[in-house]
């Protein structure tokens, strides 16, 4: 199932690239909603050696997920990849600049099922495709305008 968005800024395309690059700003934002979240890198730089194990509650079930950045070309492309007992997870962030001061990011998911549990989530997951896309739309212009007051 795939999901994506564009969502248009006022901050330059490296403005904009820092913003959502920021990965401890990114662990604190998931702690804060409930996830626990240990860097297996302990680098502090920005980059494709950056992972780590997050745990979350979802479906009252307790998840656990390792992500990794996969790549991170500056200022344009971040990519990053998760892998749970039941799901792939593929993250793709691209920042295009529209002018010197103006920016848009758009923002791919792509979540894969690992087995037949998870294959018939995501099938029962598809009959509220619209309401799905409105709520991403919804949390990735959220954390786009959280990175961004942060920025500005």
């Amino acid at each position: 199932m795939k999901f994506s968005t564009r969502i248009d800024t006022d901050l330059s395309a490296e403005g904009l690239f820092e913003a959502i690059g920021d990965f401890d700003a990114l662990e604190r934002m998931l702690i804060g909603r409930g996830a626990t979240v240990s860097r297996i890198d302990p680098s502090k730089e920005p980059g494709m050696t950056m992972g780590w194990n997050v745990g979350f509650d979802w479906r009252g079930k307790p998840r656990e997920m390792r992500l990794a950045v996969v790549k991170f070309d500056r200022p344009e492309q971040m990519t990053m990849a998760g892998r749970s007992n039941a799901l792939d997870l593929t993250i793709n962030a691209t920042v295009v600049a529209l002018s010197r001061i103006k920016s848009r990011l758009i923002f791919e998911a792509e979540i894969k099922p690992r087995n037949m549990k998870a294959r018939l989530m995501l099938q029962t997951a598809k009959l509220g495709k619209s309401q799905l896309d409105r709520r991403f739309q919804r949390r990735v212009e959220e954390f786009v305008s959280q990175m961004r007051n942060r920025y500005s």
